[in-house]
């Protein structure tokens, strides 16, 4: 969507309305074929494992004894995770972006939906090719209807009729999208294993960056963002989701997309002006050290169930 619809990220195209999807039905058809290619010439000798990761945020309804809300919320979800993890578990896309993207592109008076569409063969082929989901996840919003008039530029973002909303009583300790809200966490594991008949997941993706360079290396507000997040998959766990690993995310100071070497989400502080790019471990390493030695939190009364 960045690369392809708002042209913000590499390669920097602004196909507006139909460059995202576009994008996005050449990667599902790349990653089947991918999948299938593995398991037809390597999977007997080595038997490995293929899969997808995603990243996605949770969405919540505003007002969750509203039904248009908590439809928005749904929305906002196929809209996110569903658009990928939809085919590869069920073959094709979620009906509602079908009926969404189809239904203003038809007010749009163009004769075809902006939403590619799969071939029955594509479908079948498509379909079953992830032996893990990985996901990436880092925060939530709150999520209401919201219309958008049809003479508006068609773009991803109006096409799905919702707002997002976030609680100002919620950290936001990092970029200016990134607010802490664990339980999000706990509501999206359990969203996949409803919604994708409970597949095999490792988490690929979860931190969290400092919106100011950390001098004396205490970022305290990375530990409860950790201790926060760990703790709702030990309880998505207990809820019989099948969550098999954690990374977090990451390792070091690195490139982060169009932010460059700004935005830090590492356990190591790199100072980038030295040719030699020595690394600093922070206060997080020392504590996520110990949750990886125990597999879990070493202080049971850590965990809130």
């Amino acid at each position: 969507e960045k690369g392809y619809e708002t042209g913000e990220h590499a390669p920097g195209l602004k196909l507006g309305g139909c460059g995202a999807y576009k994008a996005a039905h050449h990667i599902i058809k790349t990653h089947a074929k991918v999948w299938h290619s593995y398991n037809n010439t390597w999977r007997r000798e080595q038997q490995g494992m293929v899969g997808i990761s995603l990243t996605s945020a949770w969405g919540e309804p505003v007002d969750p004894h509203s039904q248009t809300d908590r439809d928005a919320a749904e929305r906002y979800i196929q809209f996110h995770l569903g658009w990928f993890a939809n085919p590869i578990y069920k073959g094709d896309y979620p009906e509602v972006m079908k009926n969404y993207v189809g239904r203003k592109s038809a007010q749009q008076g163009l004769g075809t939906s902006r939403l590619p569409t799969f071939s029955v063969q594509e479908k079948t082929y498509i379909k079953g090719t992830s032996d893990f989901l990985g996901i990436g996840h880092f925060t939530t919003r709150y999520v209401l209807q919201k219309s958008f008039p049809f003479l508006q530029v068609s773009s991803y973002h109006t096409d799905s009729d919702l707002a997002e909303l976030v609680d100002p009583k919620w950290p936001a300790p990092g970029p200016k999208w990134l607010y802490s809200v664990p339980w999000g966490f706990r509501r999206l594991l359990n969203f996949i294993k409803t919604q994708y008949g409970n597949p095999l997941i490792y988490v690929t993706e979860n931190g969290v960056s400092e919106k100011v360079q950390c001098t004396q290396l205490c970022d305290e507000w990375r530990i409860e963002y950790l201790k926060g997040y760990i703790n709702e998959i030990l309880k998505a766990l207990n809820d019989g989701v099948n969550v098999r690993g954690y990374t977090a995310w990451s390792l070091l100071d690195k490139f982060e997309w169009n932010k460059g070497f700004s935005e830090r989400f590492g356990f190591y502080h790199i100072d980038f002006k030295n040719k030699n790019k020595p690394r600093y471990p922070k206060a997080s390493v020392d504590y996520y050290k110990k949750i990886i030695s125990a597999n879990g939190f070493p202080n049971s009364r850590e965990v809130m169930l």
